[in-house]
């Protein structure tokens, strides 16, 4: 048996692959290393011409240059800066005559992988090219194993490896098994919806239909006939006979979500349909039989509402008897990676891209925001960042502005002043307006609550300014 010779562990993949682009003005030696590299198995890109190199760099068609310092046109350390600024992952080699060790340091601390004295060994260039290379295999292979154990982590459409979503994905299984109705609790943007389509796809009764509700969207005579159908003619618009949506979804699941903004009413109706299993149309005095499962979702405390006396204590109990909470994003920071892979994933399927992943200090910016929006508030950032994006990774640059300010911004507050929990919570709605630039849907997502909810804090901050203006105009 004969032992393999070091030729034999040469990396072959990467240099098919792999492109040096050899950037001087001195057409001798741009012929001298072009053969060089050449023969070192590389296919390398020869050109005197900066701003071509830039263009390959900024849409990732270039991994590696190989830069003189002393150019015309633009200097070795210009041409680092800009081809940083394009690219943060690209690696730039600049080259000079005069090379000392100070100038070699100084290179490396503003962003070069190396500093080379010409001529350039050929030696030293090959150890530089192949471990390059390397790096980029190895980069090459990591994604395919990460993109592995993105669907090995993926639990229908939701994905996580963290402890507390490991839990509710275990939970959500055992709960799947019975015919049972289920409580989902959790801060807006958590992902309760697709924790209860995947509760429903999993259950016996999986084939049948699943619908949805949002309870906090509608108004409360809207709802009840969203819910329950109604007769031709039983109020005014209602030209046909419709069924609602638990005959819709009769031997199968609906789901019910901000179920608190319902109110008292519509929750003694709700109680009847799960206690007594029959439903009324509206403007009908039949009596329906139906066989549905319930699934709920609030954002809020239950308990903390029927305390308050704003939900029936009995349906609280009826739809609370098997509950899973779901956790924010920022008890789950470890997931973020995972989502962030994932969602780009999903969106360069849906714009047609091909962006490979973020830069570090992007990476570094999305793990240190807090997410008050949670899961569907990085869903919408990482798609942004896609549509922006025109090279193959995420940069600072492609993510929204608000998320880039909103640290600096929130650190940068007036002095601490005493202030009443009330005034406190006035403040606090009016900054995340402004943040969401006056859009309420958003702002109530972030906030938490639902839309009439914060209809009534507006309405209510509006009384209290209007009546401090008035006391001050008295005053006066």
């Amino acid at each position: 048996m004969t032992s393999a010779s070091p030729e034999s562990f040469e990396i072959v993949a990467p240099k098919k692959i792999f492109t040096p682009c050899i950037l001087d003005d001195d057409p001798v030696q741009l012929e001298i290393l072009s053969a060089a590299i050449t023969e070192m198995g590389y296919e390398p890109f020869p050109t005197h011409d900066p701003e071509e190199v830039l263009k390959l760099v900024k849409y990732g068609r270039c991994r590696l240059v190989l830069v003189s310092v002393r150019m015309p046109e633009m200097d070795g350390y210009e041409f680092l800066d800009r081809a940083l600024r394009s690219d943060p992952g690209v690696h730039v080699i600049l080259m000079a005559r005069e090379y000392t060790l100070e100038s070699a340091l100084e290179a490396i601390r503003r962003g070069a992988s190396d500093f080379l004295p010409k001529p350039v060994d050929r030696a030293h260039l090959r150890k530089t090219l192949d471990d390059v290379a390397a790096l980029y295999d190895q980069r090459r292979r990591v994604k395919a194993l990460e993109e592995q154990l993105l669907k090995d982590l993926e639990f229908h459409g939701i994905v996580g490896k963290s402890p507390v979503m490991m839990e509710v994905f275990d939970f959500a299984r055992k709960v799947a098994r019975h015919y049972t109705n289920v409580l989902l609790v959790g801060p807006t943007g958590t992902g309760k919806e697709l924790i209860a389509r995947a509760i429903h796809k999993i259950s016996p009764v999986g084939l049948q239909k699943l619908a949805v509700c949002n309870c906090s969207a509608m108004t409360d005579s809207l709802l009840e006939s969203q819910l329950f159908g109604h007769e031709r003619g039983s109020f005014t618009g209602a030209t046909e006979t419709r069924p609602g949506l638990f005959e819709y979804a009769n031997g199968g699941t609906v789901f019910l979500d901000e179920v608190v903004e319902t109110s008292p009413a519509m929750q003694a109706k709700l109680l009847r349909v799960i206690q007594n299993r029959e439903i009324q149309r509206v403007g009908s005095p039949e009596v329906r039989q139906i066989n549905i499962r319930l699934i709920a979702a609030t954002n809020r405390n239950l308990h903390a509402e029927v305390l308050a006396g704003r939900f029936r204590e009995d349906l609280f109990y009826r739809l609370s008897s098997i509950q899973i909470r779901i956790p924010s994003l920022a008890q789950r920071l470890e997931d973020i990676p995972l989502l962030m892979q994932f969602f780009l994933k999903r969106c360069n399927r849906a714009y047609g891209k091909n962006i490979s992943g973020l830069t570090r200090r992007a990476q570094k910016v999305l793990l240190q925001h807090p997410w008050p929006g949670n899961v569907r508030e990085l869903e919408n950032v990482i798609s942004c960042a896609c549509i922006s994006a025109t090279g193959d990774f995420i940069d600072l640059a492609d993510l929204p502005e608000l998320l880039e300010n909103r640290s600096a911004r929130f650190t940068e507050r007036e002095d601490w002043m005493p202030m009443s929990l009330d005034a406190l919570r006035r403040l606090h709605v009016r900054r995340v307006l402004e943040m969401c630039q006056g859009n309420r849907v958003r702002a109530a997502h972030i906030l938490g609550v639902g839309r009439t909810s914060l209809y009534r804090y507006i309405q209510r901050d509006r009384k209290v300014t209007a009546t401090h203006k008035n006391s001050r105009g008295a005053v006066a």
